[in-house]
């Protein structure tokens, strides 16, 4: 027997706990998938896409699920999004000052990670640990608190000079990182920064930047039987039906026996799924 299900799909919602809980909305139904793990699934895109953000049907999807005017007219698609370091709000520019008030003008984090190796990020204070998570991190560490997400962005660029800001996907899905002391990575990192953090908490207010010496260490595991010797990835737009066996789930990825599924890549494809019992 197989279960079936179709409908838009959605990234994965996620919950932290030993291993992480993932579940996957298709429609207006989410699916446990932790319990599937072993089995045989197949996925086929009926050729629908809708946008995530307006709903409406388009031919192409644009970062992860808008249709084009979405994609150009919403505050979260806009490029400061990437580089927060950019953030045009006080310019007046802003696409959608009220959205930009909720999301970017709120305390934001600066994070050590390791997820392919010792990486540095930011994050909104409400997405932690779903950051970490859905970077498929196996340890995390927050080690500033920051006013706003353009702050947290000029923190970032001063830190990215002695530490990558990138994860590199393929080397995480090969499997578990070796541990790095990551409060080590804290204090090396900070000294090395130390006279151009200054500089950046001079030109703001004294309390805009917060040093977390005593943040504690989140560590990760995520739900995987087998990682890939070597990582292919699955593509709906090159391959409509995908199948395979269910080996795990790290970050958003889909990891099957015969290839991985970046689940958030596709972001509001009409999807039919089909889980073998």
């Amino acid at each position: 027997m197989s279960e079936s299900i179709s409908g838009n799909v959605q990234k994965m919602r996620t919950e932290l706990a030993q291993p992480v809980h993932y579940s996957l909305p298709i429609g207006d139904t989410a699916i446990a998938l932790n319990p599937h793990i072993g089995k045989s699934l197949s996925l086929r895109y009926t050729g629908t896409i809708n946008c995530v953000a307006c709903n409406r049907k388009t031919k192409k999807s644009f970062n992860q699920g808008y249709c084009y005017p979405c994609f150009k007219k919403l505050a979260r698609c806009d490029t400061c999004i990437i580089k927060p370091e950019l953030c045009h709000f006080d310019a007046g520019t802003c696409r959608e000052p009220d959205w930009a008030q909720a999301n970017c003008m709120q305390s934001h984090y600066v994070y050590l990670a390791n997820s392919s190796g010792l990486k540095v990020g930011i994050t909104r204070g409400n997405q932690i640990p779903t950051r970490w998570i859905d970077q498929g991190a196996g340890q995390a560490l927050p080690i500033l608190k920051v006013a706003n997400r353009k702050l947290s962005g000029l923190a970032e660029v001063i830190l990215k000079e002695f530490v990558s800001d990138r994860t590199d996907w393929r080397r995480m899905l090969k499997g578990v990182p070796e541990p790095v002391d990551l409060a080590a990575e804290r204090e090396r990192l900070l000294g090395l920064a130390k006279n151009s953090l200054q500089t950046l908490i001079d030109d703001n207010h004294t309390d805009a930047i917060e040093f977390l010496p005593d943040a504690e260490l989140v560590q990760l595991d995520f739900p995987v039987e087998a990682y890939p010797v070597k990582v292919s990835s699955h593509n709906f737009d090159k391959t409509p039906e995908i199948s395979g066996k269910l080996q795990g789930i790290k970050g958003q990825y889909l990891i099957l026996d015969s290839g991985v599924l970046n689940i958030r890549k596709f972001g509001g494809y009409e999807i039919e799924l089909k889980i073998d019992d």
